[in-house]
């Protein structure tokens, strides 16, 4: 399904560029919608832009002059995959969340960035910056670094003081997948007994021991707002973690995030960092700032506000959007050797946003290929002539 914005209109003897993008886009405030509903709107100052959704199924045809931008999915048959292999498009770029700390969540990129001009990787500093020694580093030459954004009329600050040294109040958005760790928050929470911790986002899911659930919390809701308004600090911990919204939203409302770098967000002074799977060094950390001045928060906070002005925001993420697809740029993807290409193969089946009868289906048939092959391997080989090397032996 699809629907094409009519911002702009085609006059006589005036051709209007055309972007398909591919890209979640509802009225949610939170990622994806966001991202594809702030991005259209940007792009349709410029040009004719056609709304599809990212599992949709089929083939977009292009025109003379299209370009092709968005999310492909995991699962074979969906739309940017089978439009990405058409000819006549002016311009393919894929864009979605990259990290490569769990090779099940973008394995599956491998061979559909063959077929595009550039991979705008939606991703934080730490990440981009050790593509070079990862399974991933051939797909460098193609990859531009795309920070996230948050729009700060969607959440609107919240704090103008924090709690008192010694008994403020952290809290946890999201979900309890396993690159989220948190185990690990529970590690720091039993460390801290008389530190506050709480989890929004958990209703109906299985408890984080040692956090307070406060199930889903509607943050568009003045109530839900309120609650958010309590809390002194946002902490993830997770150990593959693109570039989470969640770390910027938190940001905007007021609220000093914790993370572990390999949330994405490391260097930044005003967005403290945990180290992975330490608790005791965590705990240090979360000892101090629940200890800081208020002044030496309300410091981070305007920080954090700046950052958001300048850098986090939907007019620069457009911007470096526009730019790739009035580029002319193309490299060709770095050197790849036959394991890695199948180890991505193998990885490739596992994503987890892939069906689960569909994922083990897949992991199935490959394992009965691969035994197959082995099996294979083994009959030629017991049929091939064996050579006696002693001088003057008989060959068999």
């Amino acid at each position: 399904m699809s629907r094409a914005s009519s911002a702009l209109n085609e006059t006589a003897g005036e051709a209007v560029r055309r972007v398909h993008l591919v890209y979640p886009h509802g009225p949610r405030v939170s990622a994806p919608d966001a991202i594809g509903r702030h991005l259209g709107q940007r792009l349709e100052a410029q040009y004719r832009v056609v709304y599809h959704e990212w599992d949709s199924r089929g083939t977009i045809r292009p025109r003379p002059g299209d370009v092709l931008l968005g999310h492909a999915h995991p699962a074979r048959g969906t739309i940017f995959r089978r439009s990405a292999k058409e000819r006549g498009w002016s311009r393919v770029l894929m864009m979605s969340p990259y990290h490569h700390g769990d090779l099940r969540q973008v394995a599956f990129v491998d061979p559909i960035i063959r077929d595009c001009d550039l991979y705008l990787a939606i991703t934080g500093p730490y990440w981009f910056g050790s593509i070079g020694g990862s399974s991933c580093s051939h797909w460098l030459p193609k990859m531009v670094h795309l920070d996230l954004a948050v729009d700060r009329a969607d959440f609107p600050p919240l704090k103008n003081g924090f709690g008192p040294p010694g008994n403020r109040r952290f809290v946890y958005i999201g979900s309890s997948l396993s690159t989220k760790n948190t185990p690990y928050l529970t590690e720091i929470a039993r460390r801290l007994p008389g530190v506050a911790f709480s989890w929004a986002g958990g209703d109906g899911a299985p408890e984080i021991a040692g956090l307070a659930s406060l199930g889903y919390v509607d943050f568009a809701r003045p109530e839900g707002r309120k609650t958010m308004s309590s809390f002194d600090f946002l902490v993830t911990v997770g150990r593959a973690d693109a570039n989470p919204t969640t770390i910027l939203e938190a940001m905007a409302w007021g609220l000093v995030p914790v993370c572990t770098p390999q949330s994405g967000y490391a260097g930044i002074p005003s967005i403290t960092n945990v180290p992975l799977d330490d608790p005791d060094r965590a705990t240090a950390v979360m000892t101090r700032l629940n200890t800081l001045p208020e002044e030496s928060l309300l410091a981070m906070q305007a920080e954090n506000w700046r950052l958001l002005d300048q850098h986090y925001n939907w007019d620069r993420f457009a911007a470096q959007v526009t730019a790739a697809i009035e580029s002319a740029a193309s490299p060709p993807l770095g050197a790849e050797s036959r394991s890695r290409r199948i180890l991505f193969a193998c990885y490739s089946p596992l994503s987890p946003y892939l069906p689960l009868s569909t994922g083990l289906a897949r992991v199935t048939s490959k394992v009965r290929n691969l035994s197959r092959d082995v099996a294979t391997a083994v009959r030629r080989n017991s049929r091939r002539p064996r050579v006696d090397h002693r001088p003057g032996g008989p060959q068999r």
